[in-house]
């Protein structure tokens, strides 16, 4: 692909903004086979070294007689780090190109989930689960920039570039339900082999996606950091004009963690065998990449808070139906549901971001949301344990649905802030 053939931001010799144009098809087409490349930088940041956590739990809990609260600690910890890696981002953003940070977050994410096979010290992990964090997030925000920097090659299929994107998670969620369940030995602290199985499919998918990465900037007219951070600048991102949605991603970042730090746990204190939760876990990280065509219209058109309005619903209602039955049939319902929806909770964000803010405010916009979403997975993972702790699991994912449900009407009361990022 080269600069001639993809440059698709072109800047207007009048006013110096940027414009979106359409590729012809083939372009088109390339644009999506590197969406969905790029897009095994969100199953190494989200699928494989976040989500694989709840498959580790009960071998680990049960290993290091953790209590609910202790084990929710571990994605609180992670969540921490999060939050750093995204507040680094801003500062990062405006010297280094989103491809070095995306690079750099692969690179240290597999090498700090192979650290994690290599200790039993509860503290030891906390500070680990911390750094992957940061890892993670650096991951994620840049993917995220690049993935909206895609979607400008096609407006026509913007909705579905950044749909393929952040659903690529669901690789990751698909590939830990096979790799743990293997990897985790009858023998003293056997889950410490699943880390480090983890951190090889870290590896093998980073192969993939900085490549993806490398082609996206280069053939961007913003690949220069520098020069579109120096632009934004003296623009500083008026979060208030916004601030509904953001309380409402906040909600979904409390709701939705407490989901998937908790639900295998919950299957399997109900008896559920082993084969059955790996089933529902790859229904649920199946359902994930589906998500990408499912919603990408939505994302095209709903310019306001809208989108995450109706999926936070959607997510809610996903999270109710195990704590009401408990039944093989109704967990698989609810994963397929929860997988179908919440990644394109994170993509409607991106859009949000694309609709309503020129791109040079494209990585202040994600940031913004990323670091709210970082504040509400700290505060989940913790509060829903303490209310499983001492009300079962059962009241947890219920108090999560609440959470669900309240950021779907913060969400549905904000309006489109009236300032396309699009032109001509």
């Amino acid at each position: 692909m080269t600069e001639d053939d993809t440059s698709v931001l072109q800047r207007d010799d009048a006013s110096g903004d940027l414009r979106e144009c359409n590729l012809r098809p083939t372009d088109r087409k390339q644009a999506l086979l590197l969406a969905m490349a790029l897009s095994l930088g969100s199953a190494i940041a989200l699928g494989l070294a976040r989500f694989s956590y709840a498959l580790l739990l009960p071998p680990m809990r049960l290993d290091l007689s953790w209590n609910f609260a202790q084990a929710g600690a571990m994605n609180t910890a992670n969540a921490f780090g999060y939050l750093l890696g995204a507040l680094a981002f801003s500062r990062l953003s405006m010297r280094v190109a989103s491809r070095t940070l995306f690079i750099a977050g692969c690179v240290l994410t597999a090498l700090l989930m192979a650290a994690s096979g290599a200790t039993t010290d509860t503290n030891a992990l906390l500070a680990l689960r911390v750094a992957t964090g940061i890892g993670s997030a650096l991951i994620f925000v840049s993917g995220g920039v690049l993935a909206a920097r895609l979607a400008s090659m096609s407006p026509r299929d913007a909705g579905l570039v950044i749909g393929l994107y952040y659903g690529g998670t669901g690789w990751g969620i698909v590939v830990s339900s096979v790799l743990v369940p293997l990897a985790v030995l009858p023998a003293a602290h056997g889950w410490r082999f699943a880390w480090i199985a983890l951190a090889a499919a870290c590896a093998v998918f980073s192969s993939v996606a900085v490549r993806a990465a490398r082609q996206i900037e280069s053939a961007h007219p913003l690949s220069s950091a520098r020069h579109g951070a120096d632009r934004a600048s003296g623009v500083p991102v008026q979060r208030r004009r916004f601030a509904l949605a953001l309380a409402g991603y906040g909600c979904f970042g409390i709701g939705y963690i407490g989901y998937m730090t908790f639900i295998v746990a919950l299957l399997r204190n109900a008896g559920m065998s082993a084969s059955v939760v790996s089933g529902f876990y790859i229904l649920l990280g199946v359902a994930t990449v589906a998500s990408a065509r499912m919603w990408s219209g939505l994302l095209n058109r709903m310019r306001g808070g809208q989108a995450l309005a109706i999926l936070n619903a959607l997510l809610a209602a996903a999270t109710l139906i195990p704590a009401i039955i408990v039944h093989p049939l109704a967990a698989f319902v609810s994963g397929a549901l929860f997988g179908a929806t919440f990644l394109s909770a994170v993509a409607s964000t991106t859009a949000f971001v694309r609709h309503n803010l020129p791109a040079n405010l494209w990585p202040a916009g994600i940031n913004a949301f990323t670091i709210v979403f970082a504040l509400g997975q700290i505060v989940g993972p913790v509060v829903i344990g303490r209310i499983s702790d001492s009300a079962g699991l059962t009241r947890g994912l219920v108090y999560s649905a609440f959470v669900l449900a309240a950021g779907a009407v913060l969400a549905a009361c904000q309006k489109p802030l009236n300032q396309p990022s699009e032109s001509g």
